[in-house]
């Protein structure tokens, strides 16, 4: 049983390593679990770094200046009084970090839905919801991914957080509320905000309809960590809806949300293979769209 199923990886230019130092310096219980370097792919050698943030693990890549981060997936970082006396301190001094070199995109203050509440963009891009919580009922995790559904697919929260419900497994609905009448341009009904698990972790989503110059890309995917091939076959038959954006494992789901099938195995063979094994496994994955574990295998095995 893979403790944490779905894993947000991000694409950096060439500041991977640099920005996954910098995240596990200012997180609590934070640290790099791995570094592999992948070799020869087109945007010539990649490092594939997998780090914890405060007990949640991410993936990040260098693949070159192909993509930007941008507010459509963001992260909350939530900060509960009634389980931290110092939980006011702690959201100041992390967006006191965050905010060197960034851009607060809402000022750290009041809302009426928070106490104290900001969303920063830090210096690489990557943007951070602070929000200090009262969670009288069930708890949430200190980080939860957010998807914010504009331009095209502003109105599908609520439609697209359903299919993902239906979609994974260990899954619910948490929190839902809607736009009330008088809050043009955002419509009445939509989703000022939901919270849902799939797999067992929570996630976010909210529909916007003010004027956004950004939407879903690749920059940050949501990586799928995959038992076996049925599990492969499953997701990827499930999510993708645009053969265009198939590749090495990679495809876009019907809002534009990109996500990654992933076999658990690759990651035991990335962390373990000589320089040999990776290259052979290299020059196989590049050339496949849905990953093929035996073919995978056997490259490394070198049968």
């Amino acid at each position: 049983m893979i403790e944490q199923k779905i894993v947000p990886h991000l694409w950096f230019n060439q500041e991977a390593k640099e920005a996954a130092q910098f995240y596990t310096s200012i997180f609590p219980n934070s640290k790099i679990t791995n570094i592999a370097t992948v070799e020869d792919t087109p945007s010539g050698d990649s490092d594939v770094v997998s780090f914890n943030l405060a007990d949640f693990s991410f993936m990040a890549i260098n693949g070159g200046p192909h993509f930007q981060f941008n507010p459509s997936i963001s992260f909350f970082v939530n900060f509960d009084p009634s389980r931290d006396d110092n939980a006011r301190e702690n959201l100041d001094e992390l967006w006191e970090k965050l905010s060197r070199g960034g851009t607060a995109i809402m000022p750290l203050q009041e809302y009426p839905f928070s106490k104290r509440y900001g969303w920063i963009q830090d210096k690489y891009g990557l943007t951070w919801q602070l929000i200090l919580t009262n969670q009288e009922e069930e708890e949430r995790p200190f980080i939860v991914p957010s998807l914010m559904y504009v331009q095209d697919v502003c109105g599908k929260a609520e439609e697209a957080s359903d299919f993902y419900l239906s979609v994974f497994h260990g899954s619910k609905r948490g929190e839902i509320a809607t736009y009330p009448a008088g809050m043009e341009p955002d419509k009445e009904g939509t989703l000022m905000f939901t919270d849902f698990m799939l797999e067992n972790q929570w996630f976010a989503a909210m529909d916007s309809a003010q004027s956004h110059n950004f939407k879903f890309n690749e920059a940050i995917s949501l990586l799928v960590r995959c038992e076996n091939q049925e599990e492969i076959d499953y997701y990827w038959e499930k999510l993708s809806s645009d053969s265009k954006a198939e590749q090495c494992g990679w495809l876009k789901d019907k809002y534009g949300v990109s996500w990654q099938i992933w076999p658990e195995i690759m990651g035991e063979m990335m962390a373990n293979g000589t320089d040999e094994q990776m290259e052979r496994l290299t020059k196989t994955f590049l050339k496949m769209k849905k990953f093929d574990i035996e073919k995978l295998k056997r490259a490394y095995q070198d049968e």
